[in-house]
């Protein structure tokens, strides 16, 4: 019998962790500054830089040598590169767009230093490098808010902002309080999201001199006596109403709670508006409320309805609507949700092969939201320009790539990360749509449009809400839904036979292409 010796002190040695090898494109000031943080840090080794410009090829910064972008692929292959650095702060989202596909079909992870904006002061340091991130990839270039403007519509007021812990009201939040109101209030039902908003912008005041006052009000928007009191005591100039459920399938299956919330909060917060004479009121809708296939959307056209009837009536408060699309990063969005099922190895579920979305980032929303405040005259329904549509598969298979992985299927059966085929989701949509009619109207700023949707009247509004509230109160949600399609044009559910539909169930199916391989 033969005999195993074992050595203590190697068993007890970690494994040695190699470094990274990277590459940086650029050799500008602030890659020789990464550079230099670079080569005193024992996670990467650097290989050289790449740059456009052909009057540095064949030289070298600090022993490491410049190279073409022609000779990147090259390089990956032979010297194993991982990491491809873009430390070009000066370029917009389009031109670094363009970078990136140079390197889409390697197996190389990519990452980032922020723009000139957040470098501006001192020196550039590892902690400074970010991962990309699909809204990197967005094929436009950002839209931008009119600062002078923003500092003169909030700077000194009274602002509420209802939502304010989740996706779009905390950025709200955080956008406004850099215009200086004299009180920022906080409503939230949520005690976490209210506790992480309130301390995330004392955080911030701590690092700037800022003198506003952060008022946080656990509140649900739909007990209207507490809002009109809320309101009466704090005398908001500004409400930016951000409240609502917003998840598709976790409204189609709790469709009573979803409509009250959605519904109710908005009308009691209207209602809290006009009784204490708040000059400005801005709803944060949703492009699910043109002709939709969901309840949420449903509610959410609801919600715009009441505004609108509102509007019509002669009140102090000018009531306008912002819609737009998917905001990548937001809770329950698809950004966060690919990349946690990235990081487990896999697979990624895509509902189905033809579904696209519009996109756009958190900070995009917050800039609409706000600025459709100071542009509206009253009754409004505010669009963004987004560009163009994104398949949600293309947007998948772009995440898989950028974290350095490739997808596995017929043309490559030694891939990393599979996707399948889940299947839409209760209330889901193909396409989304932004506008009911057809007739968007320019406004000041190029990208930002208008529409004048059809409304019901205000009696006849409020005679439908009356009997809403007693389907709700009697949780009928049969006629429920036989009301919201009464109501809202175009709103046509999806087949589905309810006992089929669990909110755990994962059924998949794999793509074809990966089906024979």
């Amino acid at each position: 019998m033969p005999i195993i010796l074992f050595n203590e002190s190697r068993q007890s040695k970690k494994p040695v962790t190699l470094p990274k090898k990277l590459l940086i494109y650029g050799a500008g000031s602030a890659g020789v500054d990464i550079s230099n943080e670079i080569q005193r840090n024992s996670k990467y080794s650097l290989v050289g830089f790449i740059d456009d410009n052909q009057d540095l090829h064949r030289r070298s910064i600090n022993g490491k040598p410049i190279f073409s972008p022609d000779d990147a692929g090259m390089l990956i292959e032979n010297m194993g590169i991982n990491i491809i650095l873009i430390a070009i702060p000066s370029v917009n989202r389009i031109q670094r767009n363009q970078i990136i596909k140079q390197f889409i079909n390697h197996k190389v992870q990519i990452q980032l230093l922020p723009g000139l904006d957040a470098l501006a002061e001192g020196r550039v340091t590892i902690s400074d490098i970010k991962e990309v991130v699909i809204d990197d990839l967005l094929g436009r270039e950002s839209v931008s808010v009119d600062h002078r403007m923003l500092n003169k519509f909030i700077g000194g007021k009274v602002i509420m902002v209802t939502g304010a812990g989740g996706s779009i009201g905390s950025e709200l939040c955080h956008q406004i309080y850099s215009g200086q109101p004299a009180k920022l209030l906080l409503v939230d039902h949520s005690e976490y999201n209210l506790y992480m908003i309130h301390n995330s912008l004392e955080h911030s005041s701590s690092n700037c001199d800022l003198n506003t006052q952060l008022v946080p009000l656990l509140s649900d928007v739909v007990d209207e006596k507490r809002m009109i009191e809320v309101c009466r005591i704090f005398k908001p100039d500004i409400i930016y109403h951000a409240a609502a459920y917003k998840h598709v399938p976790m409204v189609e299956h709790n469709p009573v709670n979803g409509v009250r919330n959605n519904v109710f909060g908005t009308l009691s917060m209207v209602r809290a508006a006009i009784n204490n004479g708040v000059k400005d009121f801005v709803l944060v809708s949703t492009d699910k409320a043109v002709r939709p296939t969901s309840i949420m959307g449903a509610s959410k056209r609801v919600c715009e309805l009441i505004l609108q009837a509102f509007a019509n009536e002669k009140t102090n408060t000018c009531f306008s609507m912002v819609r737009f699309g998917n905001v990548l990063g937001s809770s329950g969005s698809v950004l966060p949700f690919f990349g946690k099922q990235i990081k487990m190895g896999g697979p990624v579920t895509i509902t189905h092969k033809e579904v696209t979305r519009y996109f756009m980032t958190i900070p995009e929303a917050a800039k609409l939201v706000i600025q459709a405040g100071f542009m509206a005259k009253g009754g409004e329904v505010f669009l963004l320009d987004m560009g163009e549509p994104v398949k949600i598969i293309d947007l998948a298979r772009r995440m898989i790539e950028l974290s350095g992985l490739s997808v596995r299927d017929i043309n490559n059966p030694h891939g990393d990360i599979e996707m399948v085929i889940s299947g839409l989701r209760p209330g889901e949509k193909l396409y989304e749509e932004l506008l009911i009619a057809c007739d968007p109207q320019p406004t000041f700023h190029p990208r930002i449009f208008k529409a004048h949707e059809s409304y019901l009247s205000l009696p006849e509004l409020m005679s439908h809400l009356s009997d809403l509230k007693y389907l709700i109160e009697s949780n009928n949600e049969v006629e429920m839904k036989t009301w919201l399609k009464k109501i809202v044009i175009g709103f046509k559910q999806q087949d589905e036979v309810k006992e089929n539909i669990k909110i755990s169930d994962h059924t998949v199916m794999i793509l074809p292409a990966i089906q024979n391989k």
